[in-house]
């Protein structure tokens, strides 16, 4: 009877040393280190670096966002001046002598007499 064999597929690609391997025949680090790049340090050293990556890109975040919220403070202290200022001009200008000072380039003029009251009795209507 015949042995089993197996056989290997030709589109199966046969997986190497992996990325750390690469890494560790890439680099000639044996002057450095003795025994080559300590490998399993790689993933801790890796983390820390993407969380210290995080942090600067956090800190940058959140300074760039208080100085816009300072600049819009400070659009907003101005707004409310103009405001102010406006309000002051629009009260001044709806006062009666001020209107009546207007009013007087197109030929109105302010009565002198004063209003007469109306009185309707009980029983006329």
């Amino acid at each position: 009877m015949a042995e089993n064999k197996f056989r290997a597929h030709k589109n199966e690609k046969q997986s190497g040393k992996g990325f750390f391997g690469f890494l560790s025949s890439g680099f000639d680090l044996n002057d450095h280190w003795g025994g080559g790049l300590p490998l399993r340090h790689l993933p801790k050293v890796a983390f820390a670096v993407a969380i210290a990556v995080f942090y600067v890109w956090n800190s940058h975040y959140a300074e760039r966002t208080n100085r816009t919220i300072e600049e819009m403070e400070n659009k907003v202290k101005d707004l409310r001046a103009d405001v102010t200022t406006l309000e002051a001009d629009y009260m001044f200008s709806s006062k009666q002598s001020e209107v009546a000072k207007k009013v007087e380039e197109f030929g109105l003029k302010e009565s002198i007499t004063p209003p007469i009251k109306i009185i309707v009795e009980d029983n006329e209507y």
